[in-house]
């Protein structure tokens, strides 16, 4: 949640009766009297939100604004700008400068909490995701360049066709994205082919009844996919009760459709950012850890995956009184292969390796490449017999077929195998499994490799 907030405002007056409301709320605060030592304080302390006065003398509120948004270091602080002036041309500059909210004084207390409530959740849920996906603390990876920005899709949602029409009229004149009446019924509906969900869904507050729209945004919370879209509530009658139900419901912003469309489509441009710049850090979380579970060159499960499923298995096994087989693979002569043609060559024999093994396994097998030219297979719920065949089936299909390594040059490969069985074992908690029978396996393998290589050696226990 958010913890420190600075409060920028030129009365002292005001700094003072918002520091008590927010240390009684129990956060910590800072204040600013001008721009200058806002732009200061927030570089120094990285404040989790800003309070930021809309008009004061020297630099203004929207200057400060601009200030903070181009130093790269204050870039995505939160930051709300309020004003004792309902003025309509401040609100715009505000938000077109970057503004996350813009609040009219007097500031109803209710309303402002649960408000940074929800702008804490958006924000720890980026930060969270940020750190993964290439934070100092996360991956490691590098930052992806800056995507082009495609045009948003906004619902908008109304019990009847011809009010949504409305809106959609009076908000396209002042936004690129495209609006979608949508019914209450339809919100669900299965995509067609190349139709994604909304970026955003303006709901109306009432949706046939009392707080519908609140329920409907519910749903979309609980649902798998529209989880990540933003909403924004659309108050129909102005209800000054409504922006803190619907902010601690989850929704990501609340107008007054007394509120001009131009501020309106600001709004929800905004909403869109946001939320495609969470899409991207969650795409850029999921390639994070494909990569840090996947073998780079062969696209197999790398070692520590693939030993941590075969523990999974192994507890399977324990559980459920099945046994599994394991083998440990190895080719053949396989330096010489680096030695005489170089590693791109090598490389290119791993690929195919992989390939084949893989095509030549069930979909509930498990294959890793666990060292440079070694491999481990899991065959779940396997007798002896099973596993011998298909042991020998992957020697056959390694050695039926030379690899192609450069144009017009192939080279015959072949792959020694070390085979072992569950109900070798004694050890009856799955580590000590995995540990037993993986030793059994490698024996096995050199065994293999004693014995001429370019076959399938059983542990002795399994022989």
């Amino acid at each position: 949640m958010i913890g420190t907030v600075l409060i920028v405002d030129d009365v002292a007056t005001n700094r003072i009766v918002l520091k008590v409301k927010l240390g009684a709320a129990g956060y910590r605060t800072l204040t600013a009297p001008d721009g200058p030592t806002c732009l200061d304080i927030a570089r120094r302390e990285k404040p989790d939100l800003i309070l930021l006065d809309a008009v004061m003398p020297g630099m203004d509120g929207i200057d400060v604004l601009r200030a903070l948004r181009r130093d790269p270091a204050t870039a995505r602080l939160l930051i709300v700008m309020f004003s004792g002036l309902n003025d309509a041309e401040t609100r715009l500059a505000a938000l077109r400068a970057g503004a996350d909210d813009f609040l009219s004084k007097p500031i109803d207390d209710q309303t402002l909490f649960a408000r940074l409530r929800s702008l804490a959740r958006g924000q720890e849920a980026v930060a969270g995701l940020d750190t993964v996906a290439g934070g100092k603390d996360g991956l490691g990876l590098a930052e992806g360049a800056a995507p082009f920005e495609t045009q948003g899709a906004v619902a908008i949602v109304t019990t009847r066709p011809e009010t949504a029409l409305h809106w959609r009229k009076a908000l396209a004149p002042f936004s690129a994205d495209r609006f979608i009446p949508m019914l209450p019924d339809h919100v669900f509906d299965d995509r067609r082919d190349g139709d994604t969900r909304p970026d955003v869904y303006l709901i109306a507050s009432d949706l046939g009844a009392a707080g519908g729209g609140l329920k409907l945004m519910s749903s979309l919370r609980s649902h798998t996919d529209t989880r990540h879209a933003s909403v924004c509530i659309l108050n129909e009658d102005g209800d000054p009760k409504l922006a803190p139900m619907a902010f601690d419901l989850g929704a990501n912003d609340l107008v007054d459709a007394s509120v001009s469309p131009q501020e309106i489509a600001l709004r929800l441009h905004g909403l869109i950012r946001r939320k495609r710049e969470g899409d991207r850090l969650r795409a850029s979380v999921k390639d994070s850890l494909r990569l840090a579970v996947t073998d780079p060159l062969t696209g197999l499960p790398n070692r520590r995956f693939g030993l941590a499923q075969l523990g999974l298995i192994a507890e399977r096994s324990i559980a459920e009184g099945r046994d599994f087989a394991l083998m440990v693979l190895d080719l053949d002569r396989f330096k010489s292969v680096n030695d005489r043609f170089g590693h791109a060559a090598g490389d290119k024999v791993l690929v195919e390796v992989a390939q084949r093994l893989a095509d030549n396994l069930r979909e509930n097998d498990l294959i890793a490449r666990i060292g440079g030219e070694e491999f481990l297979v899991c065959l779940p719920d396997t007798t002896l017999a099973e596993s011998q065949r298909v042991a020998l089936r992957l020697c056959q299909a390694i050695e039926s077929e030379p690899v192609s390594i450069a144009a017009r040059q192939t080279l015959r490969v072949t792959i020694s195998i070390g085979l072992a069985l569950s109900h070798e074992a004694a050890a009856a908690h799955a580590a000590l499994l995995v540990d037993e029978i993986f030793d059994r396996a490698d024996r096995a393998l050199l065994s293999a490799k004693g014995a001429g290589r370019n076959q399938v050696t059983l542990s002795r226990s399994a022989a």
